[in-house]
């Protein structure tokens, strides 16, 4: 029996979301005698009720609460002018950008998805909610949530809560919460389209057209709203960035030694290889390179050497390989979303509402071409050889020579993804009585569904390869393999003749050699749950009657990725990859309660306490608790102080706990190499006790072995998290507000990859010498070249992180200055304090610094100003990202002389823009964001800075 499709399913649920809408209310149609109306102070006190509060179960006004807030309303959304939400909140300070779609630029199973990394502490430490409700991870065996499933155009404003809140919503709440609130309860019909490109001739050029509709029924009872759209955002290239010119690190040839004021290593653009080509280089006395019509010249010299595979070549080489020609800045995606919602107050005590979308999107990702270091030419017999070099070779007594080659001639390995997410939620909420209290409630269901074909095109058959190069002629005079049978892959006279110098492969050629691997993910997640608030009524401390919010969920979470015959096998050049399921669930249980000690007496306008506290029950990783104590005083109306502490609590993901140990490739740096030799003062003594020889030079930017895999007997990590504060919003300036928090975050049991870098360091950088548990895992040849190593997932690390972060906001009718126009403003800082990584936990000597460094900068802020005039609204926008080091700042490694230029000098961009009603139903807006073009340097590629440039984005909405 087949399984319905994700589409065909989606349909089906939102038929049924609005028939049960309609059954629900039959019986309320039935009631003959009307509710009197509400008077206006009543419908507001309802709707505040209805609000979700990203800090608390307990609703209260954002700079009342104990943790602070960072809002971004629709309006902010739009002068981002992208569809891809987790970029737009990669540019607020607090948000990295590591999972962002161009941060994912080179990983397959994550091609196209967008998340978000608050604190830079991991996407899987960040917990995105939907309308206050989880939704289904975008990648497989992770926890992380792909924003590019969440249309930005529906978005009614997102709240951040930056710091832990596990003890409000559960696991993943590590770093915070990001709430995402969706448009609902909408009334009419509207168009709405933006589009936005270069105007520097880079592309990066995106659109993006909506429909949104709804309507009222049974008297205003109930609403339900419709939305469609659709978005493309333009497949960009590493070559179509302008400063993008393979830049580099070469040996400094001014360097007289470590720490003597001259940078060890420096950039140069044009860093490629002489070793391999697209065209393919035949390794003999000489390098020799081919051109696309397979003649050859000799490989030109390199200026400057980056390691033994790879150098400068100021001039060019068009025989040489230049990584970056095959990589996707961003890759071509194009989606639709659709969904509804629907609410509907069955009685004055009950609503029921549901959400429903389904997210479709194909993904255009390019890799390098497959590739061969190993492929061996015989010189006297193969046909296609460039005669005049055959005899050259053979003259020397040269019988056979290595060919290194990019497979260019059979085309990129490209990603081809087809991700489709459906999610749907319902529930029924509402209040009662009781007693002297309301108790208002939220009873609810959801399930979300991630699916994802991969398939990726012109993977290798070494083997097939082999056959295919080992090539004569036969009696008739024509090419044909030496071997006819000859092949991983060949059931029986299949082999076809390879032309491997220059660009000459026949489609024949390039299927026999090659084959497209698929991969298909589902993603599931299913909950259930309930909410409760209410409060002491008759029994109250000196504020108020005391708040208390309980309740419990239960959620499923699965994983499946399916492979084909050939990856299980191990056919391709990729390892034998084994398919792979997980799955478990938890049931928590949580209350939540807020002390109003005092209120209104002197030097306590405010002084309430709130406490909550969280038990989940993992089905793979036992019990688990969190819990927070917050506090928020205001001696006056005008002054606030605010803190937070509490433990936070992360389960282990799917692929931490379940995936099979199973064997991968991975590129790594020899810490042995002559290069690196001096970066640990116990790597030369260890290094030698392996038997690496002196002024060891190791073969760098290729791929050895891996093994690794999950740990079922991981433990969930746990994290203190503080957050202090003081907030002003003076009595003398109307409108105004001020915020500024201290922030630290320490997880220690950290689930960590041991990164098969960090297992080969650890080998030769230990104290104890190489009778350790590392080495054990790092396999040598008899030639000292790495070969394999071992990895997989432990508790072993930790992390932590401090800042202080910054919000002021201002708005002011400027008639107060007899001026025409409001103005309204907002400034956000944050600044990095230290963020440090432990690799392992019990060993605090070999901490891992991270402040200042690309990607996690000391200084950054985002200050918006809006200008109203009737109509017309014009607004500016400034991000500053501070200088930031391309070396490890790590201070025992004193590795501030290891490259030149040492940093990325400070950047600021700008942004402008105007929107204008030319009716209450047509508006256009546009601008131009990064107006002065500031781009960083081409040696940093980091998706933190905008690496695009200037570009224009132009908007329009018309309702109905």
């Amino acid at each position: 029996m087949n399984e319905q499709s994700l589409l065909a399913r989606s349909i089906r649920t939102i038929l049924f979301a609005g028939v049960s809408s309609a059954f629900i209310a039959a019986p309320a149609m039935a009631q003959q005698q009307e509710e009197p109306a509400q008077n206006e102070e009543q419908q507001a006190e309802e709707q505040v009720e209805r609000i979700a509060v990203t800090g608390s179960r307990i609703a209260r006004p954002e700079l009342s609460q104990a943790t602070p807030i960072l809002s971004l309303d629709a309006d902010e959304i739009e002068r981002f002018a992208s569809p891809d939400l987790g970029q737009i909140l990669a540019e607020l300070p607090a948000v990295g950008a590591t999972n962002t779609l161009i941060g994912n630029r080179e990983s397959n199973a994550s091609a196209g998805v967008s998340s978000a990394d608050l604190r830079r502490l991991g996407a899987n430490r960040t917990l995105v909610l939907v309308n206050g409700k989880r939704h289904v991870a975008g990648s497989p065996g992770s926890a992380s949530v792909d924003l590019s499933t969440i249309p930005s155009s529906m978005i009614q404003r997102i709240e951040i809560m930056t710091g832990g809140a596990s003890a409000i919503y559960g696991s993943d709440a590590v770093s915070g919460v990001i709430n995402v609130i969706l448009k609902d309860d909408y009334e009419g019909l509207e168009f709405s389209g933006q589009a936005a490109g270069s105007t520097e001739g880079v592309g990066a050029r995106t659109h993006e057209f909506t429909i949104l509709g709804g309507g009222d029924f049974m008297n205003g009872r109930g609403n339900a709203t419709f939305y469609a759209g659709m978005n493309r955002i333009q497949e960009t290239m590493e070559n179509d960035i302008r400063q993008f010119e393979s830049w580099g690190t070469i040996l400094n040839p001014e360097d007289t030694g470590r720490l003597d004021g001259i940078p060890d290593r420096i950039f140069v653009r044009n860093v490629g290889s002489e070793y391999i080509s697209g065209n393919g280089v035949l390794l003999a006395d000489n390098f020799y390179g081919f051109l696309p019509s397979g003649d050859y010249v000799i490989q030109p010299p390199r200026v400057g050497t980056n390691s033994a595979l790879f150098g400068s070549f100021p001039d060019g080489c068009d025989t040489c390989a230049f990584t970056q020609d095959y990589v996707n800045l961003q890759p071509e995606v194009n989606r639709v979303n659709v969904g509804s919602s629907v609410n509907f107050d069955m009685t004055e005590n009950a609503r029921y509402y549901a959400d429903f979308k389904y997210t479709q999107a194909d993904i255009e990702q390019q890799f390098q071409p497959a590739f061969t270091t190993s492929t061996v030419i015989n010189i006297a017999e193969n046909p296609y050889l460039n005669e005049e070099l055959r005899a050259n070779l053979l003259g020397k007594g040269i019988g056979a020579a290595v060919m290194f080659k990019f497979f260019e001639d059979w085309g990129n390995r490209t990603a081809s993804n087809r991700r489709e997410l459906f999610r749907f939620v319902n529930g029924v909420d509402g209040g009662f009585q009781l007693g002297e209290s309301l108790m208002t409630y939220d009873l609810y269901y959801g399930y979300g569904e991630t699916r994802n074909r991969r398939n990726t095109l012109n993977e290798s058959i070494p083997e097939n390869i082999a056959a295919a190069v080992d090539t004569v002629r036969n009696a008739d005079g024509n090419i044909v393999c030496r071997d006819p049978d000859a092949g991983l892959v060949n059931t029986g006279g299949e082999c076809v003749p390879y032309n491997p110098f220059g660009q000459n492969a026949t489609p024949e050629a390039i299927a026999f050699m090659s084959a497209d691997v698929t991969r298909d993910d589902k993603i599931t997640q299913e909950y259930i749950g309930a909410s409760f608030v209410t409060d002491t009524g008759s029994l109250q401390l000196q504020g108020g009657p005391i708040d208390i919010a309980f309740g419990f969920e239960w959620r499923e979470e699965t994983s499946e990725t399916l492979t084909d015959e050939f990856t299980r096998r191990g056919l391709t050049n990729n390892a034998a990859t084994p398919n792979e399921y997980g799955e478990y669930d938890v049931t928590e249980g949580f209350v939540e309660v807020n002390f109003p000690l005092l209120s209104g007496v002197s030097f306590a306008e405010e002084l309430s306490v709130d406490m909550a506290y969280r038990g989940a029950d993992y089905s793979h990783a036992g019990s688990a608790d969190a819990w927070k104590v917050g506090m928020v005083w205001a001696p006056t109306s005008e002054y606030r102080l605010r803190g937070t502490f509490g433990k936070a609590v992360r389960a282990p993901n799917i692929t931490e706990a379940f995936s099979p140990r199973s064997p991968g490739f991975v590129n790594i740096t020899d810490p042995c190499d002559q290069n690196n030799i001096d970066n640990d003062p116990n790597r030369e003594a260890n290094c030698a006790a392996l038997g690496v020889p002196a002024n060891f030079e190791s073969n760098t930017n290729v791929s050895i072995d891996l093994i690794s895999g999950g740990n079922p007997n991981l433990d969930p990590e746990e994290s203190d998290s503080l957050t202090a504060g003081f907030v002003w919003t003076p009595d003398f300036i109307e409108n105004f507000s001020a915020t500024i928090d201290y922030y630290d975050i320490e997880i220690t049991d950290a689930i960590t990859f041991i990164a098969p870098q960090t297992v080969i360091n650890n080998c030769v950088d230990s104290e104890s010498g190489i009778n350790n548990n590392f080495c054990s895992q790092v396999t040598r040849g008899p030639d000292s070249q790495l070969t394999a190593v071992e990895s997989g997932y432990l508790n072993a690390a930790s992390l932590e992180t401090s800042g202080v972060e910054m919000e002021v906001n201002y708005q002011t009718e400027l008639a107060d200055f007899d001026l025409p126009g409001s103005i309204s403003s907002s400034l956000f800082v944050n600044h990095l304090i230290d963020f440090v990584n432990f690799p392992f936990q019990d060993q605090p000597e070999q901490e891992n610094v991270n402040t200042g460094q690309v990607g996690d900068p000391e200084w950054q802020f985002r200050f918006t100003a809006n200008y109203r005039l009737d109509d017309l609204t014009v607004s500016w926008a400034t991000r500053f990202i501070d200088r930031s080091a391309l070396f490890n700042v790590t201070p025992r490694l004193e590795a501030y002389e290891n490259v030149g230029p040492a940093y990325v000098g400070s950047i600021f961009t700008h942004d402008l823009s105007a929107g204008y009603y030319f009716n209450e139903n047509f508006r256009i807006s546009g601008g131009i964001r990064n107006i002065f073009d500031k781009v960083p340097p081409g040696y940093t590629g980091n998706a933190l800075y905008d690496l695009t440039g200037r570009r224009a984005f132009i908007s329009a909405t018309y309702e109905f």
